[in-house]
């Protein structure tokens, strides 16, 4: 990614898997470190983030963009595509101010080429991506798994060890 500037992690699983949930228990781990986190989702789906009817949203159909919506909470930038087509993982990085950043987590992009922890759930009857991605650095998954020849092995539901394996042997190798 040569549009990385900081360290890039990604969570690669197929859906239903528990991504979100896990980034949602470890992100804030991260931070209790003195980790600045971003993150990248990749989406399947078609999305809005602002409500038909509202100001910022009739703005854009008329044909702004980008549209960029400010309060003294936040802030968004609403950029429409001139063509659709399914989007580059380095392509989203130039966009991202990582200047004040230690580490981008990316959630999905599974096909790309970047380290990657693959989560894995034997239940869900899903192939591996693991070994035929040699990107994935390790592997989370339930205990009783059983994977031959991991580059790590990790418990999905112990985010604290996860948390360690980033800190201790990711952002330091």
């Amino acid at each position: 990614m040569k549009n990385a500037h900081i360290p890039i992690l990604g969570f690669a699983a197929y859906s239903g898997t528990g991504k979100t949930t896990l980034l949602v228990k470890l992100i804030p781990l991260l931070r209790e470190s003195g980790l600045r986190v971003a993150l990248i989702k990749h989406s399947h789906h078609n999305f809005e983030i602002d409500k038909p009817g509202k100001d910022s949203y009739r703005l854009r159909e008329a044909g702004a963009t980008p549209v960029m919506l400010v309060s003294s909470h936040r802030r968004a930038i609403i950029t429409e595509f001139s063509e659709v087509s399914e989007p580059k993982l380095d392509d989203q990085l130039k966009e991202l101010d990582q200047s004040a950043l230690d580490l981008i987590l990316v959630e999905g992009f599974k096909a790309e080429y970047f380290p990657k922890i693959e989560l894995y759930r034997a239940s869900l009857n899903k192939p591996l991506l693991f070994p035929n991605d040699p990107s994935i650095i390790a592997i989370a998954t339930e205990a009783e798994t059983l994977i031959d020849n991991p580059p790590a092995l990790l418990d999905i539901n112990q985010p604290q060890l996860i948390a360690e394996f980033i800190l201790n042997v990711f952002l330091r190798s």
